[in-house]
């Protein structure tokens, strides 16, 4: 049975996500006979995007293939480059892949747009918020976003490395319940199914345990245009599974790789502790010493309590130095009542407290929206 349009043909833990993340690996974006994007798959995976979002998912996309198709474009015969020449490709393939993405997405009356990231952007708080904020904003106008590491100005130290983690953290980035990692290997097998016949297949992982860490150790993804491994896998997998996003590990090789799914296609599936929203709030309530605080009056004391965001007119005062993105606490009559992500700086609140939302954009020059702290960013304590 191929995709239909709902959700019933589709495993119960991708059937009950609102968002996926899925991960394209270079081995399945390169056609390696030509070197060329291998147009055919990817029309058949943005069929099966397309399925995806009429069954009400939002999908985003972590895409590999453009330093390959880099190389290709620029003649560059040997993929064991230095790094000023890897960025080079990177820089060449980058607009070659998002023409074939583009071309394949515009059939299905999808738009697409491109997100690049590094490490550094997923792990400095600001730059998390800003990029989140970017995701969000796509996703809910409907945009599939393409999201790639940002080799053209990454160095080794502030890369991932490898797109399984990349996409594990983009993941994170937009709340996903979902990550589905499309590979050339139907899941985690007790030993590597290429070298050992008796290889045993496993369908569910509850916990990743070293046992299951030392399966990955042979199983490792083809050598041919990627970089990442079983164990690279697992690790994503680990990452995704903190922010309770399950983790999902198939063969992509189809040429509509979702649809298989639905024909009882094998796959691995790492299942998550919680909901990613759960998790996020437990990581924004934990922080150990909030970098400042925001005091608060009576009326916005209330409006937190039934769900509201801060807005910049229920703050009386700002205490500390903190940036965007800092995890600070909110205090009614002296008490900590909440805690949560400031979507500007103290510098900003300050001069912002007591004021309209509407007047942020006239008092600082630029807005960053109609509030303080998002109540999806905040945690009542």
């Amino acid at each position: 049975m191929a995709l239909s349009g709902t959700k019933s043909v589709f495993p119960a833990h991708l059937a009950a996500a609102k968002r996926v993340t899925l991960k394209i690996g270079s081995a399945l974006v390169v056609d390696p006979a030509t070197g060329a994007a291998d147009m055919a798959w990817l029309r058949g995976l943005a069929a099966d995007v397309a399925a995806l979002r009429e069954a009400g998912a939002e999908v985003m996309i972590v895409s590999s293939g453009a330093g390959a198709l880099g190389r290709r474009y620029l003649g560059l015969k040997t993929r064991n480059l230095p790094l000023d020449k890897k960025q080079a490709a990177a820089a060449a393939g980058q607009p070659i892949l998002m023409r074939a993405w583009d071309e394949v997405f515009s059939e299905h009356g999808i738009k697409v747009a491109q997100v690049l990231l590094t490490r550094e952007d997923t792990e400095r708080r600001r730059r998390w918020l800003n990029a989140r904020e970017t995701a969000d904003t796509l996703l809910k106008l409907g945009v599939v976003p393409i999201v790639n590491e940002n080799d053209t100005v990454a160095t080794e130290e502030i890369k991932y490395g490898d797109n399984d983690r990349l996409a594990a953290r983009a993941a994170m980035l937009v709340r996903a319940e979902a990550l589905v990692l499309l590979s050339d290997i139907d899941g985690l097998y007790t030993a590597d199914p290429r070298n050992d016949p008796s290889a045993e297949h496993i369908a569910v992982v509850e916990a990743i345990t070293p046992d299951i860490e030392a399966m990955a150790g042979g199983a490792n993804a083809s050598a041919g245009v990627g970089t990442g491994g079983m164990a690279t896998k697992i690790a994503a997998a680990r990452i995704a599974g903190s922010a309770g996003c399950s983790t999902t590990i198939m063969n992509g090789q189809a040429i509509r790789p979702l649809s298989k799914l639905a024909d009882g296609a094998r796959f691995t599936l790492f299942t998550a502790q919680g909901s990613s929203g759960a998790a996020y709030k437990a990581w924004i309530a934990g922080t150990v010493v909030p970098a400042g605080q925001i005091h608060i009056d009576a009326g916005a004391a209330k409006a937190l309590t039934t769900g509201k965001s801060l807005l910049p007119s229920g703050i009386s005062a700002v205490t500390g130095i903190f940036d965007k993105g800092d995890s600070i606490a909110i205090l009614s009559d002296g008490r900590e009542v909440a805690r949560g992500i400031a979507a500007y700086g103290s510098d900003d609140i300050a001069q912002i407290k007591g004021r309209a939302s509407k007047d942020i954009e006239a008092i600082l020059g630029y807005t960053s929206g109609d509030v303080v702290i998002h109540r999806d960013d905040m945690v009542m304590v």
